[in-house]
């Protein structure tokens, strides 16, 4: 047998986590991956891989993408033949040209894509190039936080709102709310959580399923109807009010717009979040009642959950990504922050202030900045719109020009020039994949397309020019933190790009010289090059780190040890030597920019419930009586992982379905069934469980899309049911609102 030899590496997947990975290679391939174990006694975040990790090489070596192609048939189809890449980059270097020409920057765009979170990818490096040949058409926001990221610095003016997760272990109650870390990671927060299992602090989890983080920690689930947690927060929030278990000083002293007394200086004190509960406008009182009819849980649990986290203190309420995409998202957000507010859980150690929770202790490397000339951007989940009607899009849209948005903004035109590079939001991860898919064929609207991946995906399927990637064992490359830790992370390729495989960067550059602007772009740099030149400048902020050859073979450089951190600390301790870094200096309960500005006529200026689309009040539900929502499985990343032989079986494709609900259907687990509604369908076996509430269904995202001839999908794809529609503030995705039907269907084949 051949001398193992092991080599270092990190995992570059979007999943919510970066995992070390330790690649035994024998006769010039991997027999298999390990790495790090998780010890329980470390006071350092642990990068141990999970399965996806452990079997990455399982789906990068198969069904490869392994010569440039042209589309020879209708778009989707998956019709191409080869050609050279010399043929390649002179169809792309002319389009670009024609397109750029004809109708202007703001007609090219560069796709959402994360198939990989290095510092060095595809889509900055077009975005890049495109700068220096005019400019695109960029995006905010993103699909995973778009009304958690938007909305936050409305009532703490920054994102920066994460505490070190070893402040954990100082709570005396935690909550889940709609986070499930068991499967996506989630910077490795599982292992703290534990811990704090072990400490015996008790667990609480809130979400329509009973999801793996709630196995694994033991801890109790509460079933909530999907789009209904604002209500929750809300019965919660009159509870604590009304009891006098709120915390006074703080409220005071740190907040502005809970009561009368502490309103925005010229504001109506009627519209204060206090007199909202009270019902003191709308005559009705959002009691624990009110709360429950709505999202089905009973009132007694929501007296206790919300003395619970009232008087535990401190108490740390984490809400997930999920429950903010959704119609009104952004109230998720706020409630949850709102509550945090109330009971005085900012600020402290074993608190939790709520928001997106980003936390950055060190410097992060990255590609230099090219100023983009093109001044507009789109929100992301709008590109499809911008694609089909740019030139009708608005201010009122999410449009906006030199960062501004109001309704005189609008586009000049649409979308007619797409670079998707390591993506699959084309398509697959995209809402309503049959109105994008119909978007994308009709050629007089995106003129141009390219494609640059490993496999034939759904997106892929879609271009008009597709191109050979390379995957993370076959290049170098830089990784950053997921979210929070205190790391920087190397990837060392064990292996050549499959047959004619190519980095974006190596193309890219030959379009540079066909646009004669290569210079400018690559510097004259080489990959290894940049890659040096960006972590050299990442030492002279951070002088601790190691020169780049010592750190790089290791896979990851650990920073030395930080002590725990806390966010708002000075500003809840003095709130006028340290103000928050809003208008007022104060957590601002109360929202006088979304008051005055163009939304109030969609968000509430301060946080409340809104019904919205395809919820549990919407008229449709006599139709498509089932909510419909999503979640991100252990099986994959995103739609990462799909084919992969080896971690299929840990969560087969399926729909969830309470017994009930099955009963009345006359449905038996594991029978194939249609799940459908107006804009499409899919057949996929039902599994029959007690871990989802009644009147919800659930399928994990990711699935390949795979429409037979027919046009139903066969992949367990949710997002042939998913709808395109934007949130009313920051026009984040809503895929987690979607009501459907389920049936038998005898046509399994």
């Amino acid at each position: 047998m051949a001398e193992e030899k092991i080599i270092h590496t990190m995992g570059m997947g979007n999943c919510g986590g970066r995992c070390l990975l330790h690649l035994h290679m024998q006769n010039g391939g991997i027999s298999r991956i390990s790495t790090e174990p998780a010890c329980s006694d470390s006071t350092q975040q642990p990068l141990t891989a999970c399965a996806r990790g452990i079997h990455y090489h399982k789906t990068f070596f198969r069904d490869r993408l392994t010569t440039p192609m042209k589309r020879v048939g209708k778009r989707g189809e998956g019709r191409f033949v080869p050609i050279s890449w010399e043929e390649a980059v002179d169809k792309i270097a002319s389009e670009w040209i024609r397109i750029r020409d004809k109708y202007g920057p703001a007609s090219r765009y560069v796709h959402y894509a994360t198939g990989s979170a290095a510092v060095f990818r595809g889509p900055g490096l077009a975005k890049r190039l495109l700068a220096l040949d005019g400019g695109f058409l960029d995006y905010y926001n993103s699909y995973s936080t778009a009304c958690v990221s938007y909305v936050t610095p409305y009532m703490y003016g920054t994102n920066m709102t994460g505490s070190s997760y070893d402040t954990l272990l100082d709570s005396r109650l935690i909550i889940l709310w709609g986070h499930n870390p068991a499967e996506t990671v989630f910077d490795g927060q599982m292992f703290w959580l534990k811990k704090a299992k072990e400490k015996g602090i008790p667990i609480i989890v809130i979400d329509p399923r009973k999801n793996d983080t709630a196995l694994k920690l033991d801890a109790q689930w509460i079933g909530i109807r999907p789009g209904t947690d604002a209500a929750l927060s809300d019965g919660m929030a009159y509870w604590i009010y009304t009891h006098d278990l709120y915390d006074r000083d703080f409220v005071s002293r740190c907040t502005i717009g809970f009561d009368r007394e502490h309103m925005p200086q010229g504001i109506d004190p009627d519209l204060c979040y206090f007199d909202y509960l009270l019902g003191t406008r709308d005559g009705i009182a959002k009691t624990p009642s009110w709360a429950s009819a709505i999202s089905g849980i009973p009132e007694e649990t929501i007296i206790w959950l919300a003395e619970q986290y009232a008087t535990a203190r401190p108490a740390a309420l984490i809400q997930g990504y999920g429950p903010q995409r959704q119609e009104n998202g952004e109230q998720v957000t706020r409630g949850g922050i709102m509550l945090a507010a109330l009971t005085g859980n900012v600020g402290v150690s074993g608190g939790w202030a709520g928001g997106p929770g980003y936390l950055e202790r060190h410097h992060q490397p990255h590609l230099p900045r090219v100023e983009n000339p093109c001044r507009y951007q789109i929100p992301v989940f709008c590109w499809s719109k911008a694609a089909d009607c740019g030139e009708q899009l608005t201010g009122l849209d999410g449009v906006t020009y030199d960062g501004k948005r109001s309704p005189e903004v609008h586009l000049p035109g649409s979308i007619k020039m797409i670079l998707n590079l390591g993506g699959n939001a084309l398509i697959n991860q995209h809402g309503d994949i049959n109105e994008t898919a119909k978007i994308l064929q009709d050629e007089s609207k995106v003129e141009f397309i390219v494609v640059s991946d490993l496999f034939m995906t759904a997106s892929a399927k879609f271009a008009d020019i597709l191109l050979p990637g390379t995957s993370l064992f076959e290049g170098d490359n830089l990784v950053t933190p997921w979210m929070v830790g205190d790391f920087i992370g190397f990837i060392n390729p064990v292996c050549k790009p499959v047959g004619e495989s190519r980095f974006e960067y190596d193309w890219l550059c030959e379009v540079a010289r066909k646009l004669g602007l290569y210079q400018q772009f690559s510097l004259g740099r080489t990959t290894d090059e940049w890659l040096r030149a960006i972590y050299d400048d990442l030492r002279e902020k951070e002088p601790e780190l190691p020169p780049y050859d010592e750190a790089k073979p290791n896979g990851v450089y650990r920073y030395h040890s930080l002590p725990p951190y806390v966010a708002f600390e000075k500003e809840a301790a003095d709130p006028d030597t340290h103000p928050f870094p809003t208008g007022s200096g104060r957590i601002e309960i109360f929202s006088r920019e979304i008051y005055e500005g163009t939304f109030s006529e969609y968000v509430s200026p301060p946080p409340n419930y809104l019904a919205g689309r395809e919820g549990i009040a919407d008229p449709a539900r006599t139709r498509y009586p089932l909510q419909l929502i999503g979640w991100h499985t252990k099986r994959r990343c995103h739609s990462v992982h799909d084919k992969n032989p080896a971690l299929i079986p840990l969560d087969p494709q399926c729909v969830w379905m309470h017994p009930e609900d099955a009963k009345t259907r006359g449905l038996q687990d594991g029978m194939t069934v249609r799940v459908f509604n107006d804009r499409g369908e899919t057949l996929l076996p039902v599994k029959i469980t007690n871990r989802i509430v009644r009147g919800a269904a659930a399928i994990s995202q990711g699935a390949w899309y795979a429409p037979d001839k027919k046009g139903r999908d066969r992949g367990g794809s949710i997002n042939v049911l998913t709808s395109s529609h934007s949130t009313p503030l920051s026009h984040g995705n809503t895929q987690h609102s979607v009501l459907v039907e389920i049936e038998r269907t005898e046509d399994a084949d």
